[in-house]
C-alpha cells in the first residue's frame, strides 16, 4: 500500500522528463494516474510503460489552452476513477530570446501554456475536489520567477504561477484543498537539452557550467522534482498550503 492508494493524481504535460518522472511516483505509491500532453508518441509510450508496470492509466491527447478539452479530459477522468484528488500542473513551453527580439508569439504562447494551461486546468479540477472536500493541487513554477537573462517570458509566467498558487490557497483552504508550488531549479531534461541546442553548447558541457554555480554540486533530477510534489500531495501535508519551494540544489532568494 502506498503514500497515494485510492487517490487520482492527474498530470498535465506528463508524458516526458519531469512530468513523466511526477507521473510514475504517483502510480508507484498507489495512485490512479491521468497523464494530458499534446505529444501522441510520447504519451503512447508513457501510457504503454506504465501498464506494463501494472499500474492503472488514463491518457489523452489534449492541448491546456483549449479549455473544452481540458474540461473533457476532467470529466472522463472523474467518471473512470471516481475522484481528482491530485492535479498537478507542469505543461510547459519555452521561447527563450532576449527582450529586443522576443516574437509577440514568443510571448504569448510562453503565457498561453503556463498561465492559461493552469488556470484552465485548475478551474476544471476544482470542482471535484471541493465536492469531495479533498484536493491538492501543485503547480511546477521554476527558479527563473527569480529573473533569468533571455526569459523574461518564461520568468514572468512562472512567476504568475506562485502568486496564482497564493490566491488558490486562499480560496479553496476552507474546502480541503490545498494548492503549493515546486520551482525547480536546472534539472536535466529534455529541456534543458533544447536550451544547450539554441544555445550552440555541447549538453554535457552545459551540464557542468551550471553544476558549479550548486552549492550541492550536482545537477537536478527529474525524481528530485517528484520527490518534492510527492511530499505537498500527501495527506500530511494538509497544514501545507500556499508555499512555494526551491529545489535548485541551494538556496534562492
Amino acid at each position: 500500500m502506498g503514500n497515494f492508494e485510492g487517490r487520482t493524481a492527474l498530470v498535465t504535460g506528463g508524458s516526458r522528463g519531469i512530468g513523466r518522472e511526477i507521473a510514475e511516483r504517483f502510480a508507484r505509491e498507489g495512485a490512479n494516474v491521468a497523464i494530458i500532453d499534446i505529444n501522441e508518441e510520447a504519451l503512447t509510450a508513457a501510457k504503454d510503460e506504465l501498464e506494463a508496470k501494472g499500474y492503472s492509466v488514463y491518457v489523452k491527447v489534449a492541448s491546456v489552452t483549449d479549455r473544452d478539452q481540458i474540461e473533457q479530459a476532467m470529466e472522463e477522468v472523474n467518471a473512470r476513477f471516481g475522484s481528482i484528488d491530485i492535479l498537478v500542473n507542469n505543461a510547459g513551453v519555452i521561447r527563450d530570446n532576449m527582450l529586443f527580439k522576443m516574437t509577440d508569439d514568443d510571448w504569448t504562447t510562453v503565457m498561453d501554456v503556463h498561465l492559461n494551461g493552469a488556470f484552465f486546468a485548475t478551474r476544471a479540477a476544482q470542482k471535484y475536489m471541493i465536492e469531495n472536500k479533498y484536493g491538492r493541487i501543485i503547480n511546477i513554477s521554476s527558479t527563473s520567477a527569480l529573473g533569468n537573462r533571455g526569459q523574461a517570458n518564461y520568468s514572468t509566467a512562472k512567476a504568475g504561477l506562485q502568486g496564482f498558487t497564493k490566491t488558490l490557497a486562499f480560496e479553496l483552504g476552507k474546502f480541503g484543498v490545498t494548492a503549493n508550488s515546486v520551482a525547480p531549479g536546472f534539472i536535466e531534461t529534455d529541456m534543458t537539452k533544447a536550451t544547450a541546442e539554441r544555445m550552440g553548447v555541447p549538453f554535457d558541457g552545459f551540464v557542468q557550467a551550471n553544476v558549479a554555480g550548486i552549492p550541492v554540486g550536482r545537477s537536478g533530477k527529474p525524481e528530485d522534482i517528484a520527490n518534492a510534489v510527492a511530499f505537498f500531495a500527501d495527506e500530511r501535508s494538509s497544514f501545507v498550503s500556499g508555499q512555494v519551494l526551491y529545489v535548485a540544489g541551494g538556496p534562492k532568494d
